[in-house]
């Protein structure tokens, strides 16, 4: 009977406040639902997630690679791409002799 009273004395703008809320509640839990239910957004933000596990882990390789690396080794390494850049015809004739040799060899065979 308490219960009863107490809403009987409630005013409308109470009971309008605890309606707003409680749809802002539901408003929420549907989201909330919505968002478990959507797989291909999950998915995005998983593959979201590996992209940057993946460009992390490759930095941090990176990181290791040039401070374990000689600097003599990474200056040779830079004077090779620059001489390549300069001059591509070498690097082309090989790759041109290799994808022939590589050919020849998968057509030989029975």
């Amino acid at each position: 009977m308490s219960t009863e009273r107490a809403e009987e004395t409630r005013s409308p703008e109470d009971i309008r406040a605890d309606i707003e809320q409680t749809r802002e509640e539901v408003g929420d839990t549907v989201e909330a639902l919505a968002a478990k239910t959507d797989v291909k957004a999950q998915a995005r933000d998983r593959v979201e997630e590996v992209k940057g596990n993946v460009r992390a882990k490759v930095d941090e390789v990176k990181a290791k690679a040039q401070s374990s690396t000689p600097e003599s080794a990474q200056q040779g390494g830079r004077q090779v791409v620059t001489k390549v850049r300069e001059n591509p015809a070498p690097l082309v004739l090989g790759a041109a002799v290799l994808a022939a040799f590589l050919i020849g060899r998968r057509t030989a065979r029975p």
